[in-house]
């Protein structure tokens, strides 16, 4: 499990990301509000540790674009700020829970076994970007309000690029996965599957949801902000 830690404090960072990783968990940490939004852009996050008082954006502004880019993301709001409107303003814009400075490590680490039970439980049947969802349970899957007919295979490629957003995928790795064999020798499948993707989910004036990583294979990159 994945959890970025988005605190400017340089030694409260380093001690939760420490803590995190004693616990089995992988941490990373940035200090601005940007720079946690281009993160969950481009990397794979299970969890964000939220500070509200960032140096360059309130933290329930950031709050409300990372439930824009991913609605299912568990989000811990970390801060100093123990008046209500702050706690009743993090909550309205999305904020699962609550934690106030200083704290107890023990309780932090209550709360993400909490929230992670529920994540699970909600990945079980929905995985949803902006302008994205996948019904895990129907097969079903939606482009904004549109709804667009897969087959069962280009259903089952996209699910696995969308459990795995952000990482480099070889025609190797998607072939055992999705065909579930092994595949000897050379085979354009993958590669015919992802232009029908493309097909029937990019958008004509936005990048691509597939990116062709030359001569190694295929990455996903969820919708981009709005």
């Amino acid at each position: 499990m994945r959890i970025l830690i988005v605190e400017d404090e340089t030694n409260l960072a380093s001690v939760i990301e420490r803590g995190l990783k004693g616990q089995g968990y992988q941490a990373s940490v940035v200090e601005s509000g940007e720079d946690a939004v281009l993160f969950v852009c481009t990397e794979p996050v299970d969890l964000v540790l939220l500070d509200i008082g960032l140096p360059d954006r309130d933290g329930q502004e950031v709050l409300a674009e990372l439930r824009r880019l991913r609605r299912d993301l568990p989000v811990i709001m970390v801060t100093a700020r123990d008046d209500m409107p702050s706690k009743i303003g993090a909550l309205d814009r999305g904020a699962d829970d609550y934690i106030t400075k200083p704290f107890n490590f023990d309780e932090l680490l209550a709360r993400i076994r909490a929230l992670t039970r529920r994540a699970d439980q909600a990945q079980a049947a929905t995985i949803a970007w902006r302008g994205l969802r996948i019904d895990l349970l129907s097969h079903r899957v939606w482009r904004d309000e549109d709804e667009v007919t897969l087959s069962r295979r280009e259903f089952a490629l996209l699910e696995y690029f969308a459990r795995n957003p952000g990482r480099l995928l070889s025609r190797q790795q998607i072939l055992a996965a999705v065909w579930e064999y092994d595949f000897e020798g050379e085979s354009n499948v993958v590669d015919v599957y992802v232009r029908y993707l493309r097909n029937k989910l990019d958008r004509s004036l936005e990048p691509s949801l597939f990116t062709t990583i030359r001569g190694s294979g295929y990455r996903f990159d969820p919708p981009p902000p709005g």
